[in-house]
């Protein structure tokens, strides 16, 4: 079996799709998809489909969406499966589980690649830290579950999901700039910072590549953007991170040196003190 929820939503049994064409069996798929081997209780699924709100026939209806996805496993099994449809989509006592490898799901496999990346951050491995991340990020095909409905159970994986991929963009990001990657690195960060006008580890990144790449006065521009963004639409300044940052660069302090401070460190804790 195989499921892909870093993307849009696809789900394989010996080959053959099994994803519903239904709305309501999609998220119920996806749900059971994204926690492989756990039991998810009938209240979570009713609560996903419906919300707070529940008819008095969501049980009954959440039975008929299950046998619905039973119909299609057995149709991508086949006669011939060691395991039945029931076994792999089973009932457990208040709820139901979806028999699946872990490694099956990317969501998994994303996971502990990033977990990879960041024992190899800490331990100063730059190198294999970014390749772990960047090998985790290539498996996001969008954005998560971008084809499904999603509920409130959903919903708040998809933002843990999209906050843990950004995180790792900038673990990565911090990797290769000790690897002197920087000017590789000005077209992408470029990108992120307007996406994330807000957002000030990107726009240290950012500084800090252009900067290394000997263009002081960009580098600077980005702080000014960031500084007049967030006190005309938040009302507040750069953190003192950013702005010692921002002073380093006018007094050309070799801290920012590709190799300079602990190896641990990220980019934007460069003058965390």
């Amino acid at each position: 079996m195989k499921f892909q929820l870093l993307g849009t939503f696809r789900a394989e049994a010996d080959g053959v799709s099994i994803v519903p064409t239904a709305g309501k069996p999609r998220q119920i798929l996806s749900l059971l998809a994204l926690w492989p081997g756990r039991v998810v209780p009938v209240d979570t699924l009713m609560e996903e489909v419906w919300g707070t709100k529940l008819p008095q026939s969501a049980p009954a209806t959440l039975q008929t969406y299950i046998l619905q996805l039973r119909r299609l496993l057995a149709g991508a099994m086949g006669p011939d499966s060691p395991r039945t449809a029931k076994e792999v989509l089973a009932t457990r006592h208040g709820g139901y589980v979806l028999e699946a490898p872990v490694e099956s799901v990317d969501v998994h496999t994303y996971e502990r690649m990033v977990a990879e990346g960041q024992s190899a951050f800490d331990a100063g491995d730059d190198a294999i830290a970014a390749d772990r991340f960047r090998r985790a990020l290539t498996l996001w095909q969008g954005p998560a579950l971008v084809d499904v409905r999603v509920g409130p159970i959903l919903r708040i994986e998809v933002m843990r999901l999209e906050e843990s991929r950004l995180r790792a963009v900038e673990r990565r990001i911090d990797a290769d700039l000790r690897l002197g990657r920087h000017t590789e690195l000005v077209p992408e960060l470029t990108g992120l910072t307007a996406r994330y006008p807000q957002h000030e580890g990107l726009h240290s990144q950012a500084m800090v590549a252009l900067y290394r790449s000997g263009r002081q006065a960009s580098a600077l521009e980005v702080y000014r953007r960031l500084n007049t963004r967030l006190i005309e639409e938040l009302g507040v300044e750069p953190s003192p991170q950013v702005r010692r940052l921002h002073q380093a660069m006018l007094a050309v302090d070799p801290q920012l040196d590709v190799v300079a401070g602990p190896r641990h460190s990220t980019t934007f804790d460069l003058y965390v003190a």
